[in-house]
């Protein structure tokens, strides 16, 4: 029988036993992260995080190091070919476009920034851009690979048009000495899925 605050022996032993396998799991994944080693992972203390937070994190950074890099369009099985967007007609489109989304959204990989597109500019933006772009393909990803298309080009004209906030603006206009475009409310506005709040 167990006394008030005292451990029951099992559950004492589950502990240590929890405890020696995260032990193992962490020698284990830092000598697998051996050959890609910086001063990032030697940052990785046993002090500053619990065992298995680190082991999490150091699990993260193996599957970073050790994945892929492949175009979008190879990380679906199937591989994702819509058809070119001139084949298409609006109707059409628009339900591939959508399709393409939520296709896009179920691999972790949310499109910001696209109410200043139509349909057919994001559609063309999804087809020769996102889809041929080369990225690490992490299977366990956990977090969301965010797309910006409202920088495809470079220039930051289209986000300071029509994403930015007054403050962003001014900060913009004071860094780098240049008039701003007019601010503008975007034309196609879209709920478009997102990364959970």
């Amino acid at each position: 029988m167990t006394k008030a605050g005292e451990t029951p022996m099992a559950e004492s032993r589950y502990s240590a036993s929890s405890e020696l396998d995260e032990l193992l799991r962490n020698a284990e994944l830092r000598d697998e992260l051996e050959p890609y080693y910086d001063e990032s992972i030697s940052r990785v203390s046993v002090q500053r995080l619990p065992l298995a937070v680190e082991n999490e994190y150091l699990a993260s950074m193996l599957a970073w190091e050790t994945a892929p890099i492949v175009p979008i369009f190879r990380w679906f099985e199937p591989e994702l070919r819509p058809p070119r967007p001139s084949a298409l007609n609006d109707a059409d489109l628009h339900e591939i476009l959508w399709d393409l989304i939520y296709k896009l959204y179920e691999k972790r990989i949310v499109l910001d920034f696209t109410d200043h597109l139509s349909d057919r500019e994001l559609y063309t933006l999804i087809y020769r851009h996102i889809l041929p772009a080369r990225e690490k393909k992490i299977d366990a990803r956990t977090g969301f690979l965010h797309w910006d298309c409202a920088s495809v080009g470079g220039d930051p004209e289209v986000w300071l048009r029509y994403y930015a906030s007054e403050e962003e603006r001014q900060a913009w206009a004071e860094t780098y000495r240049q008039p701003l475009p007019p601010a503008e409310i975007p034309a196609y506005p879209r709920a478009m899925p997102g990364e959970p709040a």
